[in-house]
């Protein structure tokens, strides 16, 4: 059913249905990923596909990355040498807000820790009110919603008030920039579009404008941060799959020199690390899409307007679609073409993994910034493989390893703080310190 809607019935559930306090908050309609489908989502994502995500652009940000990576990675190195245990979401947060934020809008977001701490606690508290009630589903209560609303906005519409002026200043400070920077950046493009009166039908307002920095917090940063925050528990609860993983790279890469993004596709079991924990965990579990015409999925008569959840995490944890589905198994993912089609004429699989393998969802309302994700996440979980032993000093022991319990909230996370002793095992800077 999940198939027929991301592909056959695509363009019927094009969009998201209207979240339940869309009426009392700024930017509920406004985002990206919120956006009815319509022109203004249509220009969003062209011209975040355009300039933003394109194979090209990354590419032309790809020194940005290996910048604030490298920041990162020092940072590390000095902790480990001082001994000193880090918060690894902090730190992961901080690495992805920078490397986001500067290929968006040519700007550090989190160079002080006080900004990054406050970021990542604005996002804490956002997770944790949008999952009180049922905030993704839209209108099902009918005239209850503001009961709903009276029991849970508040505290969404505090939060937004310190959201709004972290974005405000933001913006302001990249207005004071405009024509002082030797190339355009997205932001520069947002702002022309908002600041032309003659744009077509005015497509976009300064709401518009800061509901997609709040994305780029929300889908982007907060995310991605988390997802390589379970790449690393899983490492370190299975230290074969760890030295499996170091020997790999040491094996492409050598032992003089730090792992690159070119390097990536030379690196089959990172790749299946990476996947078999996005399976796992995937950031978003469910997905939402709303009928805006009726229809019919599974022989079943879907009226238009109806608000439809999809499952993915059991999908992906599915005893008929995956062997050992709530195990951390990498190797199922070294799986040639080949094999998987021997496996389905044996009645073994039921599905290709493209099916079943849904962690970024499908069709239109696909997240449109996997490419990027999965580069970020790579070449993240990979450095810290390639340079450092980790030893877990946190609260969350559960028979000697990670408690892997999640959290509450919308978005998949770690329950307990993942707090770890950086061992240097392989100092890049060695040479230039």
């Amino acid at each position: 059913m999940a198939n027929e809607i991301f592909k056959t019935h695509d363009l019927d559930f094009a969009q998201h249905p209207k979240i339940i306090f869309a009426d009392e908050i700024t930017y509920a309609r406004c985002g990206f990923f919120t956006a009815p489908y319509g022109d203004y989502w249509r220009f969003i994502k062209k011209l975040c596909m355009t300039e933003l995500l394109s194979p090209g652009q990354l590419e032309r940000w790809r020194v940005v990355r290996e910048e604030e990576l490298g920041r990162f990675l020092r940072g590390l190195v000095e902790s480990g040498k001082k001994k000193e245990v880090v918060n690894m979401g902090v730190e992961l947060m901080k690495l992805t807000n920078n490397t986001i934020c500067t290929m968006a809008m040519s700007t550090r977001c989190s160079e002080k820790d006080d900004e990054a701490d406050k970021i990542r606690g604005y996002l804490k508290v956002a997770y944790e009110t949008g999952s009180k009630g049922p905030g993704l589903i839209g209108d099902v209560f009918g005239p209850l919603g503001r009961l709903i609303f009276w029991l849970y906005g508040k505290e969404a519409m505090d939060n937004l008030k310190g959201i709004d002026e972290l974005l405000e200043r933001m913006l302001k400070k990249h207005e004071d920039q405009i024509g002082k920077r030797e190339c355009e950046d997205l932001m520069d493009m947002l702002l022309k579009v908002y600041q032309d009166d003659k744009a077509e039908a005015k497509i976009m307002s300064r709401d518009h404008v800061k509901a997609f920095l709040f994305d780029i917090f929300v889908g982007g940063t907060g995310t991605l941060a988390e997802a390589i925050i379970w790449v690393m528990a899983e490492l370190i609860n299975h230290p074969n799959v760890f030295q499996k993983l170091r020997e790999e790279i040491r094996s492409v890469v050598g032992s003089t020199r730090l792992v690159e993004e070119s390097d990536v596709a030379s690196l089959p079991y990172l790749q299946a690390v990476v996947k078999e924990t996005l399976r796992l965990y995937p950031p978003l579990p469910v997905t939402t899409r709303e009928c805006r015409q009726s229809c019919q999925i599974g022989g079943f008569d879907i009226p238009k307007k109806t608000a439809v959840a999809i499952n993915l995490y059991a999908i992906m944890r599915d005893p008929e679609l995956w062997d050992s589905p709530n195990e951390f198994l990498p190797e199922r993912f070294l799986v040639s073409d080949t094999q998987h089609k021997n496996m389905e004429h044996h009645g073994i699989g039921r599905s290709t993994v493209e099916e079943t393998f849904l962690t970024f969802g499908a069709g239109r309302r696909a997240c449109p910034g996997s490419r990027l994700g999965l580069i970020m996440m790579h070449s993240a979980v990979a450095t810290m493989v390639q340079c450092f032993d980790w030893k877990f000093c946190g609260d969350g022991h559960n028979g000697g390893k990670i408690n892997m319990e999640v959290g509450k909230g919308l978005f998949i996370h770690l329950a307990q703080p993942l707090t770890c002793l950086p061992v240097v095992h392989f100092n890049p800077f060695a040479s230039s310190i």
